[in-house]
This record gives C-alpha cells, structure tokens and sequence, in this order.
C-alpha cells in the first residue's frame, strides 16, 4: 500500500513538472513572463538560517517566509510547481546542516492536503535535495484548518494528533515546510519523544517572521548550533 501511495506521489510529480513545461508560466516571485523563476528572485532564495527555540526543541530554517520566499512556497503548495523544489532545496538544506545528524522525519501531509495537491511538501523538497527521510509519525486523529487560529487553540487543535512508530532509540531532527507558531511541530516532538526517539531539533524550509520572536531567533552568523 506504501510502495502505490509512492509510486503515485512521483507519478502526479512527474505530470505536474511536464505540464509546467507547456502551459505559460511567470517567475514565481515577480510575474515576469516565460520564466519560472528569474535570476533576481532566485538569489532571494539563497540560504539565510534562521534560529527559534520553542519550548520543546530548536528549530532551524533556511528561509524567512515573507517577500520572493513566501511567494515561492506558496506557488509550489497551491499551483502545484513542483519545479520551485530544487529552488527550494538549498535552504532546508542549510537548515538540516545546523540542525545536526539525525534521521529526517516528516510531519504527515493531512488526507485532504495530498489529494489536493497529489504530494507532500517537505518530503519533496528534501527529495530534492538529496536528504532522505522516513516517516515515523502518523495522524491518531484528524484535526481542523490551523489557518486563522491563535497560538493556544492551535495548541489544542494539534494535541495528541500524532502517534509515532518504530522510533524508539532513534535520534531524530522534525521536518516540515513553513514554521508558524510551531504548534505542529511541537505536537511531533511530542509523539516521537513519547515513542522513544531522541529529537535533536526540527527544521523547515522557511520561517514566519514573527515581531515577538526577535529575542528568541537569531541568525546563522550569531548563534550556535545545539548538538
């Protein structure tokens, strides 16, 4: 059942990269025509990590979601531009290098998520930059839109959610695509600690800016990486 579910991820990816080869395209980050994404906006997504320590672990991005990075992301999850992965690459992995060594695990791609888009962010992305992962964590029940929901509901929204397998003893670094107010990946950290694994920190591709998080953040060039 995992083997067809794979082979239809790269199946759908496949299509979506040659269908972008055809229609008109715009660069991702500036709408200039008949480019997918122009020199400009392509040295905006040059790594610059990013560090926030939540309460349970310390995460590294590669990125700040906001400008031609945002735009990006944005572009690959809701018009499917598989293409914008290898852009991408780069940055989550300067992420999993300050992060340190540990099996990647990728937080799951809701049921609704996959169908709408027919393949999971992270793993693609991370796919395409050479960093294999596993999927350890699995949904123990669904859980509501996070989108529009304070810091404490997503809390409560995300509580319990994830339940992890075949982790025990197992040193582990938490994927996902776009830290927010981590609530998600704090859950994940949960779950795994729970299994068994010891999670040595999480990383994404790109990191919300956030004007209360300013003591908390630090760039590459002024922090050190927890080992």
């Amino acid at each position: 059942m995992e083997a067809s579910a794979d082979l239809s991820t790269i199946v759908r990816g496949a299509f979506a990269d040659a269908l972008a080869l055809v229609l008109p395209v715009v660069c991702a980050g500036c709408d200039e025509p008949d480019i997918a994404l122009c020199a400009a906006c392509s040295e905006c997504l040059r790594p610059a990590p990013v560090r926030r320590d939540l309460a349970s672990v310390t995460v590294w991005s590669g990125l700040r979601f906001e400008g031609v990075p945002a735009r990006a992301i944005r572009a690959l999850k809701e018009e499917s531009r598989t293409g914008l992965a290898r852009d991408l690459a780069p940055a989550l992995r300067s992420a999993v290098e300050r992060a340190g060594g540990g099996t990647l695990v990728p937080i799951p791609t809701s049921r609704a998520s996959f169908r709408r888009r027919g393949f999971r962010v992270a793993e693609l992305v991370a796919g395409r930059a050479g960093l294999p992962s596993e999927r350890l964590l699995r949904v123990r029940r669904q859980t509501a839109d996070q989108r529009g929901l304070d810091l404490a509901d997503r809390r409560a929204n995300v509580a319990g959610s994830l339940l992890a397998r075949d982790a025990a003893s197992r040193r582990v670094i938490v994927l996902d695509d776009v830290l927010t107010t981590g609530a998600t990946i704090e859950e994940a950290v949960r779950a795994l600690t729970a299994g068994g694994a010891l999670v040595i920190g999480a990383v994404t591709i790109a990191a919300t800016p956030r004007r209360n998080q300013r003591q908390s953040e630090h760039s590459a060039d002024t922090s050190e990486t927890r080992a």
